[in-house]
This record gives structure tokens, sequence and C-alpha cells, in this order.
């Protein structure tokens, strides 16, 4: 089945759902102000006349100055010359929405579901699988977190710590153990134990070495052997601060160990949130989860009209109307 974020917050009803989804709209709003105010001061630069070329080749520069990326920044102008445009700001909204696609859900399959994590070192894999652990347990869901980076000394312990505070079971490794092998055992483990989720950290040595991609493939080998069909997410974690290099990481880890989802994180402390849109649109990666801050309960899922209202300055979308 495929998960989505109101299975994991549980059966709010509505009206409080509503209020969370507002006041998660003001956090990312307050969190994309570097961002919106990159954008919007390009924006507010231009004399807008739909009837001047000019005007549309301006608009593209500041969607590309603002991280856009070509590809997507093209493809926006061009589906706002085909409509008209009484109010750009709402209108780049709903353009910007209408890229992303469907709304991004979990894949849980299975008693385990296997969740692959990868990404660089320093991008917040360890705290978003934290993160990601409290959510599931607090939807119900047994939880058993792998500690397969056994490249960094502290790596286990901070992920044990995390694993405890989310109230998940925890499968650490011996020093010097392969990091396939320790995947192994989680995987081993979440099934002897009746695990809902099994959810395995990787290592995330710098993402132009070749050896790392090919240990990375090799776990997903070894996940696959032992249980057929997993990993069913693998979650590419990207800091959003890193503005193109993360573009590069996304296209990199991509094509190595097909990563099925990205989790954005430190996209409250960044001008270059408009990265999200070419990862989404250039190298058709949903972006499934947006880290906003530092606790337990700052991994949310991407709604991607709340998130082109908050990166364009536009209000949001009335509750009946949303998704």
């Amino acid at each position: 089945m495929t998960l989505g974020w109101p299975e994991l917050l549980g059966d709010a009803p509505v009206a409080e759902e509503e209020e969370s989804r507002r006041g998660l709209f003001r956090r990312l709003r307050s969190g994309l102000t570097r961002s919106r105010s990159a954008l919007t001061e390009r924006i507010a630069a231009i004399r807008f006349d739909p009837d001047d070329n000019e005007t549309w080749q301006e608009l593209e520069e500041a969607l590309i100055l603002a991280d856009v990326g070509v590809q997507a920044a093209g493809e926006l102008v061009q589906r706002l010359g085909r409509r008209r445009v009484d109010d750009l700001g709402e209108a780049l909204a709903e353009e910007v929405a209408g890229l992303f696609g469907p709304p991004p859900r979990l894949l849980l399959v299975e008693k385990p579901s296997v969740i692959l994590v990868v990404g660089v070192n320093g991008t917040g894999k360890t705290t978003t699988i934290g993160k990601l652990a409290h959510r599931l347990t607090g939807s119900g869901r047994s939880v058993l977190v792998g500690a397969a980076d056994t490249f960094r000394a502290a790596a286990e312990e901070q992920l044990e710590v995390w694993a405890k505070r989310a109230g998940a079971d925890f499968v650490g490794s011996n020093r010097g153990q392969d990091p396939a092998s320790v995947a192994f055992d989680a995987v081993e483990a979440g099934i002897a134990r009746g695990h809902d989720v099994v959810i395995i950290d990787t290592a995330g040595r710098l993402h132009t070495q070749a050896n790392l991609m090919e240990e990375l493939m090799k776990v997903r080998r070894v996940i696959e052997r032992r249980l057929p069909g997993a990993p069913h997410e693998t979650l590419l974690v990207l800091d959003a601060t890193t503005g193109q290099n993360g573009l590069q990481q996304a296209r990199v880890f991509g094509e190595a160990v097909q990563v099925t989802g990205v989790a954005l994180t430190k996209l409250d402390g960044t001008a270059k949130g408009g990265i999200v849109i070419p990862i989404a649109y250039d190298l058709g990666l949903p972006v499934k989860l947006i880290g906003v801050g530092e606790s337990l309960e700052d991994l949310r899922p991407f709604d991607a009209g709340d998130f082109a209202r908050a990166l364009v300055g536009a209000e949001p979308a009335a509750g009946p109307d949303r998704e």
C-alpha cells in the first residue's frame, strides 16, 4: 500500500488537521523568508507586461537566479504565457505547484517495509531517520532502525539516541563490520521481531567517490536478497542550503541506487529553496518530506501547493479546496 500523511498523523478531527496545516504553512512561510525574498525582489523589479516578450525573458532569468533551474523556469514561463495573468504571484504559485504532480506517498507495502536512507554526511540523515521513526511509531507502527553507516565513529551512537527518542528498536554494528552485513542483520531482525518498518542508515562520504556508490549498491542487493522487493523506499536526504550542488547529489544518487523520494532538510534556513523545483521537475524525483526545524515534530509531508505559495508570497489555499 501507499501511505499518506493523514494515515501517519492518525485520525485527527478535520478542524484540528486543518489548523495543523495552517500552522505548518505559517512555519513554512517563515522558514522560506530568505528564499522568497530572493525570488520576489527580482520579480518586483520587473515591470510586468504580458504582451512584452522582454518581460517574459526577465521573468525566466529571475526564476533561474532563484535556483528554479533552466528547464523548470522555461516551462513555467510557457505555462504562464498560455493563460491570462492578472495576479503574477497567484498565477506563479499555481503553476509551480502544478510542476510537482500528484501528492507524494510513502510506499509501505508489507511487513516489514524497508526504507533505505542515503545522502552525504552533514545533510541531516540521522535526525531525519529519528523524526521519521517518531512519526511512524506515533501512528502505531513498530519500527526498527539499523545503523549501516560504519564509516563515522559517532554515527551509530547518534542514531541509537534518536531511535530511543522515537521509541524504535535498534540494530547496531560491530567495529569494522561490512555495511551490507549490518543492513542484512537489520532486515533479519525486523522480520524475526515482527516489526512493521525497518529504516536503514548508510554511510555518506563524498558523493563523487565511486566506492561509496558501489557500497550502497551492494547494500541494496543484500537487502533484496534477504527480502525480495526491498528496499521499498530509498529516500535521499538533501540539504536545501547547498542549492545546485544538492541537485547534482540527487542526480548521482538517483542513478546509482534507484532513489524513490527526497527528504529535504534545512528548508527553514536557506535562500535556495527554489532548488526543490528542479529536483522534482528536472530529475523526476518526488520530494516527499521536508525538515523545518530541529524537534521530533519538525519532519513534515511536502505539500506542493503550500510550498509554492510560501515561496512566492501568496496566501494559503482554503481547506476544502485542498487535495
